[in-house]
């Protein structure tokens, strides 16, 4: 987890200490001393429990405190109470319905069918004429992603999608991380010094104006490219006019739908074929038993559509197995207790911000039998699915506040795999050994592989021609 601090003179950071002082005192003598919060670590002066959580990879450690106190615990992050939900014991309205009834519905994600179809055969083709050489497989499978996800959005791939993705990337790191900012909130002038305040600014301006052109080309008629399907933006334009909405859809409304869609749709779906992948490559038995069942479903014409994706039951597996070790947000969007309440007997204070680990609840060993081994077969009879109603599987989140975009997301997962595993078989670099290939993660929004896969595609069923 990377921290923000500013490089400041030693004057400035003695003004700002004795500041907090005051700030940490005033907080200190008004606060409710009969609470009864969750458990949690001893807590420092200032800084709380931020020294405990300083790492890379905060999810990890979070999980580790979990056990020892407890599946529901309290931390103090600057001047900012938290608490941590690491089981399954513990459990913008307007814009989230037009998400989950308009946008992302069943019967919308399948109109992009041949979009998915047509980027994936790309894809498949291009591997193909590097056969046999090493190829960086998660820079291909982000294209693919983006690819898939831009021409849903927005009826074609945009001209600065180099520059768009790169600006993507960085949104979801800065996002993913802690800032000493958000730590304490009432010091406004920690966002601007620590740098990352401008840092926003300049990528949300660089952002808009992309999504702004886009925008005004869909307003008058200007695509370069004319599609029977609607996009997104032409769903959300035509919603602003005819639909029976309690506020304003506004441009900026507009672009806030399109960048979440673009976090599901892109990061996500290629985060989670990356790690299926590199799950697979560790565990060649479930490689084999994968690619014979594509293989079988799919038979010798060449030919892997959507239509047969429903008979992959142990490709399904591979994946729910996939994103329960590897959830691709570990930990949930954090949220804000508007007015206080009890949680298994301990009190939650207004304003308490409380984040679910979806990582750790995912490899509790109460729920999961030998929680750390990458075993598809638990899923094959298992009516568990990606809904959020299972709380110790969770990967999207659950209830109403589970991700709207699962559904656009899964296609992407499910017909990449299905073709990467029918058309190749796949082997590590020369020198490089299945177990011991390096699983460590890079911590941010979602949670990716630190350095990328590069793989050795071998043909193994001849690509369809057009």
């Amino acid at each position: 987890m990377e921290l923000l601090f500013p490089s400041i003179s030693v004057l400035f950071a003695f003004l700002l200490f004795m500041f907090m002082v005051v700030k940490v005192f005033k907080r200190f003598k008004a606060k409710n001393p009969t609470a009864k919060l969750p458990p949690g670590p001893w807590q420092l002066p200032l800084i709380g429990n931020m020294h405990q959580l300083v790492g890379s990879l905060p999810h990890h450690i979070l999980r580790d405190l979990a056990n020892k106190y407890g599946p529901l615990m309290h931390l103090k992050l600057g001047e900012v109470s938290t608490v941590i939900a690491s089981s399954p014991e513990s459990p913008k309205r307007q814009l989230r319905k037009i998400c989950t009834i308009e946008l992302l519905s069943p019967k919308r994600v399948q109109t992009f069918r041949s979009i998915r179809e047509e980027e994936v055969l790309s894809l498949i083709r291009s591997i193909s004429s590097t056969a046999k050489s090493p190829i960086n497989f998660s820079k291909k499978i982000y294209d693919l992603t983006y690819g898939i996800t831009a021409r849903s959005a927005f009826g074609e791939k945009i001209e600065d999608q180099e520059a768009f993705i790169s600006l993507m990337e960085e949104a979801f790191q800065l996002l993913g991380g802690f800032s000493i900012a958000d730590m304490y909130p009432s010091v406004k002038v920690l966002s601007v010094i620590s740098g990352l305040r401008p840092r926003l600014e300049k990528m949300h301006k660089k952002i808009d104006q992309i999504l702004e052109n886009i925008i005004n080309q869909h307003k008058k008629g200007e695509k370069t490219t004319k599609h029977e399907v609607e996009d997104l933006v032409d769903v959300l334009l035509k919603f602003r006019k005819h639909g029976d909405l309690e506020f304003t859809l506004t441009d900026n409304n507009i672009k806030a739908v399109i960048l979440d869609i673009f976090s599901a749709g892109s990061d996500t779906s290629s985060t989670a074929v990356e790690w299926a992948m590199s799950e697979m490559l560790r565990n060649p038995r479930v490689m084999k038993r994968a690619q014979a069942e594509v293989r079988e479903v799919f038979g010798k014409n060449g030919i892997v559509d959507e239509t047969g994706l429903p008979e992959l039951k142990y490709l399904n597996s591979v994946i729910k197995e996939t994103l329960r070790l590897h959830p691709p947000a570990p930990l949930l969007l954090p949220r804000e207790c508007s007015e206080q309440c009890e949680i298994n007997g301990y009190q939650i204070p207004v304003k308490t911000r409380v984040i679910v680990n979806a990582w750790a609840i995912g490899r509790d060993p109460r729920y999961w039998t030998e929680a750390e081994r990458f075993h598809p077969e638990r899923f094959l009879n298992s009516p568990m699915d990606f809904k959020g109603i299972d709380f110790e599987y969770i990967p999207f989140g659950a209830g109403r506040r589970i991700c709207p975009g699962v559904l656009f997301a899964l296609p992407n997962i499910e017909l990449p795999l299905a073709q990467l595993l029918y058309h190749f078989d796949w082997k590590l670099p020369t020198g490089l050994k299945e177990e011991k290939l390096d699983m460590n993660e890079a911590f941010g929004l979602t949670v990716r592989r630190r350095h990328d896969l590069y793989l050795i595609p071998i043909p193994y069923y001849p690509t369809p021609v057009e």
